[in-house]
């Protein structure tokens, strides 16, 4: 009986070994003899993980991941397309007249559900941000508002909807990061990763995920604002806390930042609007060059106080609040709560007149 159970297990090693390392066949039609194929991980893209070339319109990628990973598949000089997978057998087949996103790919059950990822949001997501630049434009009309609330809250919807169908897929952690920006709400973030099982999380995505958890309740409503201080335009030292006892818009912005201009006009009517009742707003830019950011000032007529140590990216506020785009904003309450996060357009002095009242 041992003799039996040791060569069946010689003669299912091979297969056991493909197992732990990812083989990708290709069969692409019209695809010339010695084209290049290359597969990269697009998380660290410098180094290929793998390359070949293709002889009869076949091809073969053999490379070892320590995670299953989304990766950049080169074919040719002009076709590249993203994939994600992990260590297994895995085909593919099509034409070079095809659109890469109708070749089939087999043996994966990561790649076809990033396929039908992508099927699903890639429009959501285009529409979403088609709004966004309406509104951006100035185009602050209540179509354009119902429609990015309705955009936004079928994302969501159908966000719920993927992670329930595909709970162990590494997919569904990339497709939580992906709309992280429209989940302002940190206890649904962290039911939406909770309800993951752990081969989901067991790569690069899964990390990301995790610390972007931390860092949305080290920011979230509800938690105390981190006071900080910061120079203002004659050179005087300002702090957060100073304006204890107000409510206090904390922006985020620069000169150089065309949706942040174009933001200033709705804080410059809501400001002179609430000014003289309990409200302020305290700048916070991100640019390198004073008489820049002087200039960008003057010409936004913007009357409240503004800071900067003049450091870009590397401001020290913005490091502090994590900060990683513009325009970016906290409502921050008298008693130095953060009562709201990422109000744009209008949605500041619908907040205020809620709080504050007309």
């Amino acid at each position: 009986m041992k003799l039996v159970l040791s060569a069946a297990l010689l003669f299912l090693l091979p297969v056991w070994a493909m197992a732990q390392k990812l083989t990708l066949s290709g069969t692409i039609a019209g695809l010339a003899d010695n084209s290049t194929i290359v597969l990269t991980d697009l998380e660290n893209p410098g180094t290929p993980l793998a390359e070949s070339k293709s002889t009869g319109g076949k091809f073969t990628l053999s490379t070892q991941l320590e995670a299953p990973s989304l990766l950049g598949l080169g074919v040719g000089d002009s076709i590249k397309t993203a994939v994600f997978l992990g260590n297994e057998v895995v085909s593919v087949t099509g034409a070079v007249t095809q659109k890469v996103d109708e070749w089939k790919f087999s043996g994966s059950a990561i790649q076809n559900s990033f396929t039908e990822f992508q099927n699903l949001f890639v429009p959501k997501f285009s529409r979403l941000s088609a709004l966004i630049q309406q509104l951006q434009s100035g185009d602050g009309s209540d179509a354009v508002r119902t429609g990015l609330d309705s955009a936004t809250n079928d994302i969501q919807v159908s966000l719920d909807n993927f992670i329930a169908k595909n709970p162990a897929s590494p997919v569904s952690t990339l497709a939580i990061l992906s709309t992280i920006n429209l989940t302002e709400d940190v206890a649904v973030l962290e039911k939406r990763m909770n309800s993951l099982k752990p081969a989901a999380l067991s790569n690069v995505f899964g990390g990301q995920l995790k610390q972007a958890v931390v860092n949305a309740k080290f920011n979230s409503v509800g938690s105390i604002a981190l006071d900080f201080s910061q120079t203002d335009t004659t050179g005087k030292q300002v702090t957060l806390s100073q304006f204890k006892g107000k409510y206090v818009l904390v922006d985020f912005w620069a000169s150089w930042c065309g949706p942040c201009r174009k933001e200033n006009h709705f804080l410059v009517k809501t400001f002179n609007k609430y000014k003289d009742k309990n409200f302020t707003v305290l700048g916070v830019s991100l640019d390198e060059e004073k008489e820049e950011w002087l200039k960008a000032i003057a010409k936004d007529e913007l009357k409240w106080t503004q800071v900067s140590d003049l450091k870009g990216w590397e401001n020290e506020v913005a490091q502090k609040y994590k900060i990683t785009s513009i325009p970016r904003n906290l409502l921050v309450g008298p008693d130095g709560k953060i009562v709201a996060k990422d109000l744009r357009g209008d949605a500041l002095d619908e907040k205020l007149e809620e709080i504050l009242g007309k």
